[in-house]
């Protein structure tokens, strides 16, 4: 080796033969690969005719490195959902598209009068009456009125047993063999059965028992063991729907029947109205939407695989503003972006939701682009990208400002830096890169 060494300061940068100086194809293709291009500076050799690569020195850093997968989505409020009439009538009155609905508020009118929404998983699919009734559907009107401030006494727990009332005109058996709450409110579903099959734990009715009254056989319906999730329409319940119609303009009764009410997830905003007024009310009325703006990605198989609920983004609007948010659900269904995958056609997709902290007033629909975190490191030694230089023999090397090469091995790369490695490596080390 010769004693002499390169000037400390060197206008363009000085390579040993062993160098090969085109090193940005080959970090290219591998960049590619994860997304993004980066660009490596070459240095032409000492007989080329060339102006000179600017270039300066900058110190190796320690920080974190995050790679971050950037995709395109939509902002809207989602996938819009028909809804239909429960019952015949006329559709007398609608909304008009953009209201929002929350819950006990009037949805649509049929016959002229109202039919509120009430929240839920499913819809009434039965009239409730009759005391005694136990269902999910019966727990689906307990909770709204509820929840709308109307006073409906307690319910029977998971794994009591409720005895409905016989039919009128039969002799029932004495009143601690029934249901004191479905017929009397008070005390609801807190009965003993009477003597015969025992139903505990088995969620089905009992045959039918036959206790006495006087010595004469009197008859008392079967018994249902309630189960999570089911309510009871006890008195007290009657009593507040009775309340609850009063005050909504409806027939008091105390009586639900089908098509009486709108059951859906929650508030809805009415994106389309598809019916007239005049029309029957069992036909689909109008699509509804929730109330809150989502953004829809469709991910890769790739980026969808590595996508979960919770995750945090951050969202470029029109305007290069942007918002925090987090993925809120990750389709597991496999959907078609444009024509059938196969040659020359788009591979299939997942939906992935996006919700964002911001209300975003004023933004109904857009394309955005939304930013997933993905692979992290912690506290590792980086350079710029341009700092790099490809060896003859395969791999990287530094070169420090006096013109000395360091080999390093690369890690990450993530916003124009990249993670390094390597002996006589440490922090705040002056190296060579590109402007």
């Amino acid at each position: 080796m010769s004693a002499e060494q390169p000037p400390a300061q060197s206008p363009r940068r000085r390579i040993g033969r062993r160098v090969v100086v085109p090193a940005a194809l080959v970090l290219m293709a591998s960049a590619v690969g994860a997304g993004v291009v980066w660009a490596v500076h070459r240095v032409p050799p000492e007989s080329s005719t060339g102006p000179p690569v600017a270039v300066e020195a900058v110190a190796v850093v320690r920080t974190d490195l995050s790679a971050t997968v950037s995709l395109t989505g939509t902002l809207g409020y989602g996938r819009a959902t028909p809804v239909k009439g429960g019952r015949s009538g006329t559709v007398t009155w609608l909304p008009e598209a953009g209201a929002t609905v929350s819950r006990g508020r009037q949805f649509y009118r049929v016959d002229d009068q109202p039919v509120p929404l009430f929240y839920g998983g499913m819809p009434l699919y039965r009239d409730l009456a009759e005391p005694g009734t136990v269902g999910r559907d019966v727990r689906i009107v307990a909770t709204n009125l509820k929840a709308l401030g109307y006073e409906i006494g307690s319910q029977p727990a998971p794994g009591e047993k409720v005895y409905r009332p016989a039919a009128p005109g039969k002799p029932t058996a004495p009143p601690d063999k029934l249901a004191s709450g479905a017929g009397a409110g008070a005390g609801a579903g807190k009965s003993t059965a009477p003597p015969g099959k025992s139903t505990a734990g088995s969620g089905r009715p009992a045959a039918d028992a036959t206790p006495t009254v006087g010595g004469t056989a009197a008859t008392v319906r079967p018994s249902v063991v309630v189960r999570k999730g089911d309510g009871v329409l006890t008195g007290s319940l009657i009593r507040a729907v009775k309340r609850w119609q009063r005050d909504a303009e409806l027939p008091v009764t105390g009586r639900i029947a089908v098509g009486d009410v709108a059951v859906l997830p929650g508030a809805v905003r009415v994106d389309s109205v598809t019916a007239l007024r005049g029309d029957d009310a069992a036909t689909p009325l109008l699509t509804v939407t929730p109330t809150a703006k989502v953004i829809t990605v469709l991910a890769g198989a790739t980026e969808a695989g590595t996508i979960q609920r919770g995750d945090q983004v951050t969202v470029t609007l029109p305007g290069d503003e942007t918002v925090d948010g987090s993925v809120s659900a990750v389709s597991t269904t496999v959907q078609q972006d444009g024509e059938a995958a196969g040659p020359g056609g788009a591979a299939p997709k997942r939906a992935v939701t996006v919700t964002v902290d911001d209300d975003l007033a004023g933004i109904d629909a857009a394309d955005v682009q939304v930013d997933l975190a993905g692979e992290t490191r912690s506290g590792v030694l980086a350079v710029p990208v341009g700092a790099l230089v490809a060896l003859s023999e395969g791999g990287y090397a530094l070169q420090l400002t006096d013109g000395r090469l360091v080999a390093v091995t690369t890690g990450m790369f993530a916003r124009g830096m990249v993670e390094v490695s390597g002996d006589g490596l440490s922090e705040d080390l002056r190296v060579v890169t590109t402007s």
